[in-house]
């Protein structure tokens, strides 16, 4: 509820308002793959298996809704519903093949039918996909629920209240956005959200650690993991589906990039740098990969002169020389850099990182209780 507020930290007139991330896009996509990496890391979290195509689920969920806007309706729970069901009937085809297979070998099968896919939205299957330019909601779609279809284009709406709808409240230099669409997805998110805390402390979830933790010991005593394992690949792949069908909701167009490999491998980062098999690290590794790849790679050599303007030249000049390959165009190599350093030094991720720090913390306030604290710590039990 609070996010337009708390993104939006710096006046819209300063210096450093462009590290602002209150605007609607962004803050769909921060709720939007939060969702993707929630789903994700209910199959490698929980179970281990790491699947390199997951992206192939939230193309598929993608194309689903917006053939639903295009012939039901532009209302986006049709098309929502209808993206977690295809992409769970395409996750249960997958997930039967690949996961006769484990480690490597299910990682490379997934990241073949995720290219297999994308292949047939590229090029084969245009009828259907619209190849390389994509789908998009047209006046001519029949969209036989809606009134007055083929006389108007129509946007995507929740009961006449159009996505794309924004409140602006501007309280002195600052100014906030209320987005309709962030709403709806922040909500599903939520949502979702409760969904995988029931899931991890259920018995379902405490068999699919098992599976984790070993596999073939669980097997030896007699129980069959296969299910388990399907059942975790299902969920997750709906919820990619769902994270597809929130895309179509906020921007209706759909293109075949949105199945690529480079798409999976994001998401695997998101919840390797927030902390698998977390409830909140997958979220937190979305967020931050999401602010690096709309606001770091934003700032150029011009806005890193202004920073460094108070310097003499040559040491302005030092100084832009040596940052500007790690922002702009080069984000991605910050990223990097940030992933090694957690996968080197907080292997639980950014959530690690938070108990650490609160760990610090508390030992802090326990040496400040005086020795008062310390005789009670020793008192025997009676």
């Amino acid at each position: 509820m609070l996010a337009p507020f708390l993104l939006n930290p710096f006046p819209a007139g300063s210096e450093l308002a462009q590290f602002n991330a209150g605007y609607p896009d962004l803050m769909q996509r921060f709720v939007i793959f939060g969702i993707f990496a929630i789903g994700f890391n209910i199959l490698f979290g929980l179970t281990g298996y790491l699947s390199f195509g997951h992206a192939a689920f939230l193309g598929v969920g993608s194309y689903a809704a917006i053939w639903m806007m295009k012939l039901l309706t532009m209302n986006v729970i049709p098309a929502i519903v209808l993206s977690v069901i295809v992409a769970g009937i395409f996750a249960l085809l997958v997930g039967f093949i690949s996961l006769r297979r484990s480690g490597i070998y299910f990682s490379i099968l997934t990241l073949a039918f995720a290219q297999m896919s994308y292949a047939l939205a590229y090029s084969v299957l245009t009828p259907i996909t619209g190849g390389e330019t994509g789908l998009q909601a047209k006046i001519n779609d029949p969209r036989i629920l809606d009134p007055g279809a083929g006389q108007s284009l129509g946007r995507a709406n929740l009961f006449g209240l159009e996505m794309g709808s924004s409140y602006n409240l501007q309280i002195g230099d600052w100014s906030f956005t209320f987005n309709a669409g962030y709403y709806l997805a922040a909500i599903v998110m939520l949502v979702g959200f409760y969904l995988a805390i029931r899931l991890f402390r259920s018995p379902f979830g405490m068999m699919l650690r098992a599976v984790k933790s070993n596999q073939q010991r669980m097997n030896y005593t007699g129980l069959n993991s296969r299910p388990y394992t399907l059942a975790a690949f299902v969920i997750s792949g709906m919820y990619a589906g769902l994270a597809g069908g929130l895309m179509v909701a906020m921007d209706t167009q759909v293109g075949p990039e949105r199945m690529f490999w480079t798409a999976s491998g994001e998401v695997v980062l998101m919840t390797i740098l927030g902390g698998a098999g977390t409830l909140i690290g997958p979220v937190l590794g979305a967020g931050m990969i999401k602010y690096m790849e709309n606001i770091v790679s934003k700032i150029n050599d011009n806005i890193l002169h202004q920073w460094f303007s108070f310097l003499p030249d040559g040491l302005e000049d030092a100084l832009v020389a040596i940052v500007y390959p790690f922002i702009g165009k080069g984000w991605n190599l910050t990223l990097g850099i940030v992933f090694m350093l957690v996968v080197i030094f907080l292997p639980g991720g950014l959530v690690q990182g938070g108990q650490k720090v609160a760990r610090l913390f508390r030992r802090n306030n326990r040496k400040g209780g005086g020795a008062e604290s310390e005789a009670a710590k020793k008192q025997p039990a009676e």
